[in-house]
C-alpha cells in the first residue's frame, strides 16, 4: 500500500512539474507529457481501486 501511494504521489508530482514547465517555457511538449502522465496515473489508480473493491466483495 505504501509503494502504491508513493508511486501515485510521485507520478502526480511529475505531472504537476510538467505543467509548471509548460507555464514557464510555453513549450507544448511539456503540456502533452503532463496530460499523458496524469491520464495514466488516473487509469492506474482506478484499476487499483477496482481490484481492492473486487477483493472485498469476493
Amino acid at each position: 500500500m505504501f509503494l502504491f501511494r508513493f508511486l501515485m504521489f510521485a507520478l502526480l508530482g511529475a505531472a504537476v512539474l510538467c505543467f509548471a514547465f509548460y507555464l514557464g517555457t510555453g513549450r507544448k511538449h511539456f503540456l502533452r507529457w503532463g496530460i499523458v502522465i496524469l491520464k495514466w496515473t488516473v487509469i492506474a489508480a482506478l484499476g487499483f481501486f477496482a481490484v481492492l473493491v473486487l477483493s472485498r466483495v469476493g
